[in-house]
């Protein structure tokens, strides 16, 4: 929303957003910024015409774009007297417990020293297996690891609708979300040509903030006071109620909604029963088959081999190929034969049901 399709910084969005998270600031709130942008502005400032495709292009352009964006960020707060600090994370920073309570504590101490984190995903660093995907899945698993008593998604429509109000003249906002089953029936249009998000990451941004206990506000950024009025629980954009009962962790939200499989492992129905019923670690001596070509570090669908249905999805710790050479073997078997592979297929830690 801050970068334009041509990678130009929008002042004016970025001026009333600074503006806004300055007045709450000096009102005593404490004001986490999630950024996206920064390689959209590296390739303005590389003068390239499209996205790059390789990783090591777009993180180059990341590299590059970071420091300006976070330096327009940085003068436009500081002329509301308010101090920012740029805060680049991993996925591994909120995923693993020692990264995730340090970084929590990093930003608790910036936000008693009454400075602004401005987030962003370190995109020059991370890798395929890595990323948040979105600096939206961004902004709700710091949310959720701060506890925040509302998270606020900026777009530039006004929040979500019956269908696409681009192409549907009959599309109406919906003003309240309670039930995040619920958004299946929504139609989301596109995102955009340069960026990775969209209403579609919005949304499932909710859908992990909401279920994690946040309640979430998604609005219109290029409308001046939106944030602000939604920080005041003012009736703008869509408003997604908090989750009481039965929340996951956010990573493990992050999982279920936002990380996309690259295959399936299949299970026998005893594996199957362990997972649902004591939240144990899927083993080789359970699975019976892999499909697709995945790699270790890939998400992937765990399927019950009589029912053919997914039963939940996991990060997997194996490849396909080590998958197929392991398959219904023993851990005796594997510390033999496959001494460099770990003991579990799919941690516990990393697995969720469906």
């Amino acid at each position: 929303m801050v970068a334009a399709d041509d990678g130009s910084l929008r002042a004016d969005v970025l001026d009333s957003v600074c503006e806004q998270v300055s007045a709450l600031e000096r009102a005593g709130e404490r004001v986490v910024l999630v950024t996206s942008g920064a390689i959209a502005r590296g390739m303005r400032l590389l003068e390239l015409g499209e996205r790059p495709r390789g990783m090591d292009a777009l993180q180059a352009c990341s590299a590059i774009g970071q420091g300006d964006l976070f330096r327009a960020y940085e003068s436009r707060l500081a002329a509301g007297g308010t101090r920012a600090a740029q805060v680049l994370l991993t996925l591994s920073d909120v995923s693993e417990r020692s990264h995730y309570l340090n970084v929590r504590h990093t930003l608790d101490r910036l936000l008693d020293w009454n400075v602004v984190p401005v987030i962003n995903e370190n995109d020059t660093t991370a890798t395929d297996e890595v990323t948040f995907g979105d600096n939206d899945f961004l902004a709700a698993l710091v949310a959720a690891l701060l506890k925040a008593r509302l998270l606020v998604l900026l777009t530039n429509t006004d929040g979500v609708f019956t269908a696409d109000p681009r192409s549907d003249p009959g599309a109406a906002l919906v003003p309240q979300i309670e039930d995040t089953q619920a958004l299946e029936a929504i139609q989301i249009g596109e995102s955009s040509r340069l960026g990775r998000g969209g209403m579609e990451s919005k949304i499932t941004s909710a859908r992990i903030a909401s279920e994690s206990g946040v309640p979430v506000v998604i609005c219109n950024g290029t409308r001046g006071g939106e944030l602000a009025a939604a920080a005041a629980g003012a009736e703008v954009g869509t408003r997604f109620t908090a989750r009481v009962e039965g929340r996951l962790s956010p990573y493990k939200l992050w999982l279920k909604y936002a990380k996309q499989p690259s295959g399936e492992v299949v299970i026998d129905p005893g594996a199957a029963a362990r997972l649902r019923e004591s939240g144990s670690s899927l083993l080789a001596v359970g699975v019976v088959l892999a499909r697709g070509g995945f790699q270790a570090g890939d998400a992937v669908w765990v399927v019950e081999r009589d029912s053919g249905v997914p039963l939940g999805k996991g990060i997997s710790e194996y490849s396909a190929g080590d998958v197929a050479g392991t398959a219904g073997h023993r851990s005796a078997y594997l510390r033999e034969h496959f001494p460099e592979v770990p003991e579990e297929v799919i941690h516990r830690d990393r697995f969720v049901l469906l």
